[in-house]
């Protein structure tokens, strides 16, 4: 099975930590719009398998009126073999999230939400930039599942400076207590060029600190165990049955294409990311010419890359999908280098797999570097 991912490069305003390629111009929306719709047909053939999740991302996709979406919808099925079973989710932000619109997202076929909620406390939203206020945060879940979508992940940070303990706790427990099936929990980073980085570097504001972070990562891993959760991912945990389809399978190597600026795609033997330059993009796209970078992957970056992402599961690496990738026995000498933080209790053999403790995921990035192949596999 493979997915698309349709990257709508659009905001209502800036958050202060996010480097992801957006606008706050809507000038160009009608524009991109169609872009990506001749973005769509120019790909049809870069993938070959039915397709089970669509996945509207950004940027703020629930800033798109209905004929927007319908036309990226018609799109899709009209190019690609969507499955009638697909697995449709959309990111929006509480504050888009309203009777009319939840309407039409139901009516056009989205049957999963992805909130922006970020924290359920005025003072961290504030802090962070955000456009919706604590009483949105909250009562956008309810019109949500009053609108019969009962498929809701929510978007959680914790780790900044002024988040406490019981703070994130108390966070945490009005997220579990919504009744949603998925939470999706990231550590505050500091990116480079954003505006939280800016007033760090001039100390208008306190930087992250990294064992206030583990702190809050050790309560949501016990208080998400505690109410049923599974930690599938590192930053991911859903209730029985509830995991994001969409991205496991990123996690597991399954193939997917990118359309709209700064979009990435992977087939397996290479990767490809779309320019990230609205306006550019639209007038390539007006040409016929869909404008992207490749990079071929090497037999050790396909293994790297299947190191770096199937450590974060809690399936871990497989010794059997390892050789497929790498043409050889290589299982042995990644145990080998990872014995150190076998005995250390951050990662585990059982049989063919090697997974990350508890322990171990807070690290799992570190980890994974430290077991990645330097040398070209023959």
């Amino acid at each position: 099975m493979a997915g698309i991912y349709i990257h709508i490069p659009f905001c209502r305003k800036a958050c202060n930590y996010c480097n992801f390629h957006f606008s706050t111009n809507h000038q160009l929306m009608d524009q991109m719009i169609e872009a990506m719709v001749h973005e769509i047909a120019l790909q049809k053939t870069y993938l070959s398998e039915p397709i089970e999740t669509l996945y509207f991302g950004g940027g703020t996709p629930s800033l798109l009126n209905r004929a927007h979406l319908a036309m990226l919808m018609d799109g899709v099925k009209l190019h690609f073999n969507l499955m009638p079973n697909a697995e449709i989710t959309l990111e929006a932000n509480p504050d888009d999230i309203d009777t009319d619109r939840l309407k039409d997202w139901v009516h056009l076929g989205i049957n999963r939400l992805s909130i922006g909620i970020q924290s359920f406390r005025n003072e961290d939203l504030q802090w962070m930039g955000r456009a919706h206020n604590a009483n949105q945060a909250l009562t956008c879940i309810g019109l949500a599942q009053a609108a019969g979508i009962q498929n809701i992940s929510i978007d959680l940070i914790y780790g900044g400076p002024s988040l406490s303990n019981e703070d994130w706790i108390n966070n945490l427990e009005m997220a579990i207590n919504t009744g949603v099936p998925h939470l999706s929990c990231y550590a505050l980073t500091v990116e480079p060029k954003t505006a939280l980085a800016h007033k760090i570097n001039k100390q208008e504001l306190p930087n992250v600190d990294a064992a206030h972070q583990a702190a809050h990562f050790t309560i949501l891993q016990e208080m998400t165990a505690a109410a049923g959760f599974e930690q599938y991912e590192i930053s991911n945990f859903s209730l029985p049955g509830k995991r994001s389809i969409h991205n496991a399978n990123y996690w597991s190597g399954e193939f997917y294409v990118g359309i709209g600026p700064a979009a990435h795609s992977f087939n397996g033997l290479s990767r490809q990311w779309n320019i990230s330059n609205n306006a550019l993009y639209i007038q390539t796209l007006a040409q016929g010419v869909v404008p992207f970078e490749i990079e071929e992957l090497t037999v050790v970056q396909q293994t790297n890359e299947y190191i770096m992402t199937a450590l974060r599961t809690i399936e871990g690496i497989d010794a059997n999908r390892l050789n497929t990738i790498a043409g050889q026995d290589i299982f042995p000498a990644i145990v080998k280098d990872a014995a150190h933080y076998i005995t250390n209790g951050l990662l585990v053999q059982l049989n063919q797999q090697l997974y990350l403790t508890p322990a171990g995921k807070f690290m799992a990035d570190g980890i994974a570097a430290h077991l990645f192949r330097e040398e070209e596999i023959n």
